[in-house]
């Protein structure tokens, strides 16, 4: 990298820095519907496990490009009060992929639990939900850290779709400042780069807890 290069690293932190925000926040998100979906998905509830199914499937089943479309630009014509920002569209578009990919995550758990703890709970007098909130859950979250790490990690990779909506991040960043200085071979491996300092982190965080839930 030439010196004259360092003056285009602001805003290509700048994207780095919005990439971290989108993703942190739909990927909470996103966990928060996979387990709801989740769980609904393992649950005895007919109706629950249909909806779920539903979610899940057509989800995964339509690329997060075609999501992220539609979200910014199909959705403000079928309601007008649900005009978003790009920010808000590219997280609510993430959230709602995520969350999908998650709820299959967390549906695996649950269904890798010992089905004789949740029975020796029903003998101890628990309730469905009182079991599977103390007695399930917990063993099933820690057999969906790996996978949700993994998923994680390919969710960093898949926020740079979200420039096709004009929002600057990472990817967006790396294209203006190639149109600047027409370095693009320079620009794209320090995004790249960046890229790799986002997602390592994740892959340590799970090795650490997968060392303390074990």
């Amino acid at each position: 990298m030439n010196f004259d290069f360092i003056e285009y690293l602001p805003p290509l932190l700048v994207g780095a820095g919005l990439t971290i925000v989108i993703c942190t926040a739909s990927g909470i998100l996103g966990s928060i519907l996979g387990i709801v979906f989740g769980t609904a998905k393992a649950s005895p509830s007919r109706i629950a496990r249909w909806v779920s199914s539903l979610y899940v499937n057509f989800i995964r089943g339509v690329p997060i490009l075609i999501i992220l479309l539609f979200t910014y630009f199909a959705l403000p014509l079928i309601v007008p009060s649900l005009t978003l920002d790009r920010g808000a569209t590219a997280v609510v578009a993430l959230s709602i992929y995520s969350g999908a990919y998650m709820a299959e995550i967390m549906r695996g758990g649950i269904q890798a639990v010992p089905k004789g703890q949740s029975e020796a709970a029903t003998a101890l007098g628990l309730n469905y939900f009182t079991s599977l909130i103390w007695v399930v859950m917990p063993q099933a979250l820690k057999m969906a850290v790996p996978p949700g790490i993994g998923f994680l990690i390919a969710l960093v990779k898949a926020s740079s779709l979200v420039s096709v909506i004009g929002f600057v991040d990472l990817t967006r960043a790396g294209r203006i400042v190639t149109t600047i200085n027409q370095e693009p071979l320079t620009t794209f491996l320090v995004v790249a780069l960046l890229y790799f300092i986002i997602s390592f982190p994740i892959s340590l965080f799970g090795s650490w807890a997968e060392r303390k839930l074990a």
